[in-house]
């Protein structure tokens, strides 16, 4: 997991002022919850009395309550209330849950996983144009996988899978039809189309915003049929966003690690272009949206996942795949995140003593006399 980056992790609907959501991010068991201004705080979900999840409780004016003895917390994770002991009670200061910078941004919530900083210090959340300036209607889902994050990313990061992958199963031919079938032929060509799009063509990466931000374009084409081609243009935003423009469809992902076996998929569907015109009712157009999420969950994802399950080794990096040309995408994300890696594990070590010189390095070093 690479530190010192904002990472979202739920809807911001889903976080509420009358009930504590708890949640597993980064290997860490968290909370959320809104005070009754609707301020948002995100905890340790760990009561330090006994180790409870305070995700299990309650909430109580502005504070949480613990659902084994009652202990309440504040916003700033200090203990206000022991019942027990009285509403006299000195409590003590070591009575806390670490407390996490968190904003809300683009519908998400985002934490800071990272080196504690004064916020004015933070840096800001990033995403491309492609998400901060997308006016589409859209829809929103989550689910849980058990495969590490890096090779989740990785499958998103080309598209040359999808004919051998996504194919046969009766769902499947509603892609087809929609999607890839000619209109002369009633969309009734589709499946044969989309099983024949195997090449990729004039494939180019670009990083952008200071080696945060990666950019690929590519054709997916036939290749004895040029008519058959489909452009795609994938940004990928670190540490975990993957966002997918083509011609038929829209979508951003964000990959976030639970823990090092499981990942969570935050999927946005955008509104299909092709249906404006026909469906000018807003609630009508969500529908689509809605429903490719539906399909994504349960037939297609799964169809990724079941692939990356038994992949070797289980977490990528550098040397472990034999990358050919078009996965310079694939490529340049292992690269990356390596020297994001290595920049913050720099950025924590100690720096070294000055070194010593003359008259001085021939001094034995003595530590100083007790007081």
């Amino acid at each position: 997991m690479i530190p010192n980056q904002w990472y979202p992790i739920v809807e911001a609907q889903e976080v509420r002022n009358d009930k504590p959501l708890g949640l597993r991010r980064m290997g860490q068991d968290i909370v959320l919850w809104r005070d009754i201004d609707g301020n948002l705080v995100c905890q340790g979900a760990r009561c330090p009395h006994k180790g409870a999840n305070l995700g299990d409780g309650r909430m109580k004016g502005n504070t949480i309550e613990c659902p084994y003895h009652g202990f309440r917390y504040g916003a700033d994770g200090a203990c206000r209330v022991i019942p027990a002991m009285g509403s006299g009670a000195r409590i003590p200061g070591s009575l806390r849950v670490p407390t996490y910078p968190v904003q809300e941004r683009f519908g998400l919530v985002w934490m800071w996983w990272g080196d504690e900083r004064p916020a004015a210090d933070l840096p800001p959340v990033l995403a491309p144009a492609e998400v901060t300036e997308n006016r589409k209607l859209y829809a929103t889902k989550r689910w849980t996988r058990p495969v590490h994050y890096t090779r989740y990313i990785e499958s998103l990061l080309e598209f040359y899978h999808v004919t051998y992958v996504h194919r046969d199963h009766w769902f499947n031919y509603i892609d087809y039809l929609l999607l890839y079938g000619t209109p002369s032929k009633f969309g009734l060509d589709g499946r044969e189309r989309y099983l024949a799009a195997t090449r990729i063509t004039n494939h180019k990466v670009e990083t952008e915003a200071e080696g945060q931000t990666i950019r690929y374009s590519f054709d997916h084409c036939q290749e004895d049929d040029p008519t058959n081609t489909t452009h795609y243009v994938i940004t990928f935003t670190f540490p975990c966003m993957v966002h997918v423009q083509t011609e038929q469809f829209e979508t951003t992902s964000w990959l976030v690690p639970i823990d090092d076996e499981n990942t969570e998929h935050i999927l946005r569907w955008y509104e299909y272009e092709q249906v404006k015109p026909v469906l000018r009712i807003e609630p009508l157009r969500r529908l689509l949206p809605w429903a490719s999420l539906y399909m994504e969950k349960w037939v297609q994802d799964p169809q990724d996942v079941r692939i990356m399950e038994h992949q070797e080794p289980k977490i990528s990096a550098g040397g472990v795949n034999k990358f050919i040309p078009v996965d310079e995408m694939n490529a340049k994300y292992i690269s990356m995140r390596a020297k994001l890696l290595a920049d913050a594990a720099a950025a924590r070590e100690p720096a070294p003593a000055p070194a010593r010189t003359g008259d001085a390095a021939r001094e034995p070093v003595r530590e100083p006399a007790p007081a």
